[in-house]
C-alpha cells in the first residue's frame, strides 16, 4: 500500500519558483481555483504549486522543468509564448522500477500535469520521446498548449533513459509499460480536469514525438475512446514481420563497422540525401539504438552486450555492440518475434490522426516508418480518418537545423499547424488539406511558419 502524500507549494519548499521574488510573486499570484480539491487518482505521491508562469521561459532553472531533458529538440529562434499562470502538478504512479532520479525521488512512472487559470476545456496528453523523461516536451509542445488554455500531461513512460531495457519480467515488458502508463496518465488527468474545472475535459487530444508519436498511433488504436484525435510525429513503428527498428538499425551498425555499403543503406530504407547526417547518428543514435531496444525484446542474443547496463560513460553507453552488425531479426526464434507483436501497431486507429514525418530523417527512415505506417491505415479502411504530411528537409530532431540550415528546415511549426488542423477537423468538420509533402521553404521564416496547404 502506497502512502498519498499531497503537498501544495506557493513558495520555495520542495520545487522551487527561482528567479521570482515574493513581491513580484504576490502581485502575478494566479488564483489557482480548485487546487484544494485536486488529487491524482492512483498517485503514489504528487507535489503542487500555484505558478504565475508554467512556461519555460520562467521555469528553466528551477525544479519545475528539467533543461537537459529538453536538449537538441528544438530550433535556435524558436518562438515559444510566456506568461501563463496555473497549477503545476508532478509526482509518480506506483511502480517497482528506479530508473527515473529526477527530483531525487529515485523512482520510475513520474508525470506532471499543468492546468492553466485560463482553461480552454481541452486537454492535451503526451509521453516523453526516445529515453527521455516527463519534461522533455516542455518547448515543444507544453508551452504552446497551454498558452492555449489546454491542460497538459506527461509521463516518463514508466521507464527511462539508456538502461530502460532492464525493467520488467519478460522481453517487451518496458515497452508494453509505456503504453500502460500512457493509459493510466490520461485516465487520471481526466479526474483532474474535473476537480479543478468543475467538469472533465470537452476534448482530449493524444499527441507526441518519436516514441511519443509511437504511443499515439497505438492509444488512438486501442483506446480510442479516450480520446477525439491525434497529432503523430514521426512515431516509431513497430510490426511483427517488419518493418521495424532492427529490419534497418543492423545494416546501420554494419556501415559504422565498414562491413556493410552505401548501397546496403539504401536498400535498407535510408534515404538518399541523408548521407551528410549519416556520421552524427553513427555517433548519437544508430548503435546505442540497436543495443538498447535488441537488449529489451531479445536479450538472449547477445547476453553480454549490453548486459546489466548500457554502460557508465557516455562512450560506452553510445558504443554499439559488435555483434549487432550481423543481427538478422528475420531468423531470430518465435519468442523474439511474439515479444515485438505485443507491442506492434495495426493501423487501426479509432480517432482522427494527422501524421508528419521528415524527409531526412536518419533514425528512423520515412521509407520503413510512416510511408508504412499510413498504407497499414488506409489498408485497416481508415484512411478518411488519417493525413499524412512528409516535411520536405524534416530530420528526426529539430536541433540539427541549427548546424544544417541550408539543407534542413525544423518541424515543429509544421506540427502547430497540424495541431490547429486537427482540432479544426474535429470540433468544426473542417477538413485538412490532402495528405502530400510539404515543401522546404525558400523565404520567411522556417523556424516559426509551415503551411500544410502548401503540400
Amino acid at each position: 500500500m502506497h502512502l498519498r502524500r499531497t503537498v501544495t507549494l506557493l513558495s520555495a519548499v520542495l520545487l522551487s519558483t527561482a528567479g521570482v521574488s515574493a513581491s513580484a510573486t504576490a502581485r502575478s499570484a494566479p488564483h489557482c481555483a480548485g487546487q484544494s480539491r485536486i488529487t491524482v487518482p492512483g498517485a503514489a505521491f504528487q507535489t503542487m504549486a500555484c505558478l504565475p508562469d508554467m512556461t519555460t521561459a520562467a521555469t528553466a532553472g528551477t525544479a519545475y522543468t528539467d533543461s537537459a531533458d529538453w536538449a537538441s529538440l528544438t530550433a535556435k529562434g524558436t518562438r515559444n509564448p510566456t506568461g501563463v499562470p496555473g497549477i503545476q502538478i508532478d509526482g509518480y504512479f506506483p511502480d517497482s522500477s528506479h530508473l527515473n532520479k529526477t527530483h531525487g525521488w529515485n523512482h520510475d512512472s513520474q508525470f506532471v500535469i499543468r492546468l492553466p487559470e485560463r482553461w480552454n476545456g481541452g486537454l492535451v496528453v503526451t509521453g516523453a520521446p526516445g529515453t527521455r523523461k516527463q519534461y522533455s516536451l516542455d518547448p515543444l509542445i507544453s508551452d504552446w498548449v497551454i498558452a492555449q488554455g489546454y491542460a497538459f500531461a506527461s509521463i516518463d513512460k514508466g521507464n527511462s533513459g539508456p538502461d530502460f531495457y532492464t525493467d520488467g519480467k519478460r522481453p517487451g515488458d518496458a515497452i508494453a509499460e509505456w503504453n500502460r502508463r500512457t493509459t493510466e496518465l490520461t485516465l487520471a488527468t481526466k479526474t483532474v480536469v474535473r476537480q479543478a474545472y468543475g467538469h472533465g475535459p470537452r476534448r482530449t487530444y493524444m499527441t507526441g514525438i518519436s516514441n511519443g508519436g509511437y504511443l499515439t498511433r497505438w492509444q488512438l488504436e486501442n483506446h480510442p475512446e479516450l480520446y477525439d484525435g491525434g497529432v503523430d510525429w514521426e512515431g516509431a513503428l513497430w510490426t511483427e514481420d517488419g518493418p521495424n527498428l532492427f529490419t534497418y538499425l543492423p545494416t546501420a551498425v554494419a556501415y559504422q563497422a565498414g562491413r556493410a555499403t552505401h548501397a546496403d543503406m539504401l536498400t535498407a530504407g535510408f534515404a538518399p540525401g541523408t548521407e551528410f547526417l549519416w556520421p552524427y547518428h553513427e555517433a548519437a543514435y544508430w548503435g546505442l539504438t540497436q543495443k538498447v531496444y535488441r537488449a529489451e525484446v531479445d536479450p538472449s542474443y547477445d547476453p553480454k552486450c549490453p548486459g546489466e547496463s548500457a554502460g557508465s560513460t557516455l562512450p560506452e553507453i553510445l558504443a554499439p555492440c559488435a555483434s549487432d552488425a550481423s543481427y538478422d531479426y528475420a531468423a531470430r526464434p518465435g519468442s523474439v518475434h511474439r515479444a515485438v507483436d505485443r507491442i506492434s501497431l495495426t493501423g487501426r486507429i479509432g480517432k482522427p490522426m494527422i501524421t508528419l514525418h521528415g524527409s531526412l530523417d536518419a533514425l528512423l527512415p520515412i521509407a520503413t516508418d510512416s510511408d508504412v505506417y499510413a498504407r497499414m491505415i488506409s489498408e485497416s479502411h481508415r484512411g478518411g480518418s488519417h493525413r499524412y504530411y512528409t516535411i520536405a528537409g524534416g530530420t528526426h530532431v529539430d536541433g540539427l537545423y541549427d548546424t544544417y540550415p541550408d539543407r534542413l528546415r525544423p518541424i515543429l511549426p509544421c506540427y502547430r499547424s497540424a495541431f490547429h488542423a486537427l482540432t479544426d477537423w474535429v470540433e468544426h468538420r473542417a477538413a485538412p488539406p490532402a495528405s502530400g509533402t510539404v515543401p522546404r521553404p525558400t523565404s520567411g521564416d522556417p523556424v516559426n511558419s509551415c503551411a500544410l496547404q502548401g503540400g
